[in-house]
């Protein structure tokens, strides 16, 4: 049976599908790719077979893309839903995240714009939706969040967990305010992220707001979730907590953003800090020390000792610290030899 999932593309431009379709086909888990040329089509199309997403133009005519994206979200709750548009307007926008879309994106039209898109998209295509926030997006709300900052988008997130209710305020992708009862700043935004669900709406942004985070937001949602691992710990027959887990001290050294740590050796256990899927980042890491091991007894270059890979949005670096494997993921903004020296802290901390 054929598991690949099913993308509907929906644009009135015909040029413009077979682009998308070229795009599309770069996304790892290789979905089929089907189009449709206007909103009826795409409401029959739907009616007949399943999709797991699709990706909808706004401006078309009879039938708009906001028609559209209506109708799906009534009779296909599940099914995720993704907005392509050449204008970005924040009132406009606003109104598309009111009626349940999942991510709303600018057309892309340069690699790095690409390559985030596809990321965006292979997240939406692996989540499932058994758990999380209903009302823009059925996920994580730390999903949520790092959707809004890749894509460089304003606006005000209003999350509602039963009786309580809180806010926070991005500005042009960055974290500047939260607020939740009598918190502000920091703990206001890690009590908010310590919500597992809840509704969740998309307000317009506010310019105006003064700014009381000053941290990254991939180290914020790094701490929230260190914080959330260390507080579904069991408590001992003697009823102490558990000890904290050694990697957590290594998640907090500068520039880390993740931190995988893999017991080598078939089905070897792994722990992570930092990760959302921290079983698929196990299987890339532990093919990329395979294949480069074996590369290096080719070369007879001897033992591998580490392997870094810089990025747009991170940096990650695989090193052996003696039988246990580590994959960390570290800001983009070091440099590589700012990132090998705090690869070093971090193994001897690990050895110590």
């Amino acid at each position: 049976m054929d598991a690949r999932h099913k993308i509907l593309l929906l644009d009135d431009d015909p040029d413009l599908l077979d682009l998308y379709r070229e795009i599309l086909a770069q996304l790892p888990s290789q979905p089929e790719i089907h189009t449709a040329t206007s909103g009826t089509r795409a409401i029959a199309m739907l009616e007949a077979e399943g999709f797991r997403l699709i990706i909808c133009d706004l401006k078309m005519p009879k039938m708009d893309g906001l028609q559209v994206l209506s109708i799906v979200r009534r009779k296909y709750p599940q099914l995720r839903t993704v907005v392509l548009t050449s204008v970005m307007d924040e009132q406009f926008r606003s109104r598309v995240y009111a009626l349940g879309v999942d991510l709303f994106w600018q057309k892309p039209s340069s690699e790095p714009e690409i390559k985030m898109f596809l990321e965006c998209l292979e997240s939406l295509l692996d989540r499932e939706a058994d758990i999380g926030f209903r009302g823009v997006q059925s996920k994580s709300l730390m999903d949520i969040i790092q959707l809004e900052c890749i894509s460089q988008s304003s606006s005000v997130l209003r999350i509602t967990n039963g009786p309580f209710t809180g806010k926070i305020w991005i500005q042009d992708g960055e974290l500047i305010d939260a607020e939740a009862g009598d918190l502000r700043g920091e703990p206001a935004f890690h009590k908010i992220l310590s919500w597992r669900t809840g509704n969740f709406e998309s307000l317009p942004a506010e310019a105006s707001r003064p700014r009381t985070i000053f941290n990254s937001y991939n180290a914020l949602l790094l701490e929230s979730a260190q914080a959330l691992d260390e507080s579904r710990s069991q408590p001992t027959p003697e009823g102490a907590p558990q000890p904290t887990s050694p990697l957590a001290e290594l998640a907090r050294v500068e520039g880390v953003e993740f931190v995988l740590a893999i017991q080598p050796g078939e089905g070897g256990r792994h722990e992570a800090r930092g990760l959302e899927n921290p079983e698929r980042m196990s299987v890339w890491a532990k093919r990329t020390f395979e294949r480069f091991s074996a590369l290096g007894d080719r070369l007879q270059a001897g033992p591998l000792e580490q392997i870094e890979g810089l990025g747009l949005q991170r940096h990650v670096a695989l090193a052996r610290q003696g039988d246990t494997q580590f994959c960390v993921g570290w800001k983009a903004a070091m440099t590589a030899d700012h990132l090998r020296d705090m690869m070093k802290k971090v193994l001897a901390l690990w050895a110590s």
